[in-house]
């Protein structure tokens, strides 16, 4: 019986993980993938406008106009009128550019998130690269 080496072991291990791997993809139902960048995904938030500790929040599927759009999952957030950059993790949570290390569930959260973290302050535009 040949012995068993670090590479067979390695080689083995790893064939087993992307056994797994290709098992888990092809049984995820198709509604967790991510949509296509430049497609509404139906599973987006609802529009919102509201008036928050004074400010006043919208947010609203995007209409593909809007630079960036991809990155926010489709879907655009202002804080008094002014684009808030916000973008979707792959596990559904979203941050914003001003709070960029909290994830949040909803864009609407994003938007109070915003507002909190800018204590009065105005949102200044995200320069477009």
């Amino acid at each position: 019986m040949p012995e068993i080496t670090r590479r067979r072991a390695l080689t083995a291990a790893a064939a087993v993980a992307a056994t797994a791997t290709a098992a888990v993809a092809l049984t995820a139902p198709a509604a967790t993938a991510a949509p296509a960048t430049g497609h509404h995904d139906p599973a987006a938030p609802d529009s919102f406008d509201e008036v928050y500790k004074g400010r006043r929040i919208q947010g609203r599927p995007a209409d593909g106009t809007e630079h960036h759009h991809e990155h926010g999952g489709g879907y655009a957030v202002f804080i008094d009128g002014v684009r808030l950059h916000v973008m979707r993790n792959a596990d559904g949570s979203w941050i914003s550019v001003v709070s960029h290390y909290d994830p949040v569930p909803t864009p609407r959260a994003a938007a109070r998130a915003a507002v909190d973290e800018l204590q009065g302050a105005p949102l200044l535009p995200f320069p477009a690269n």
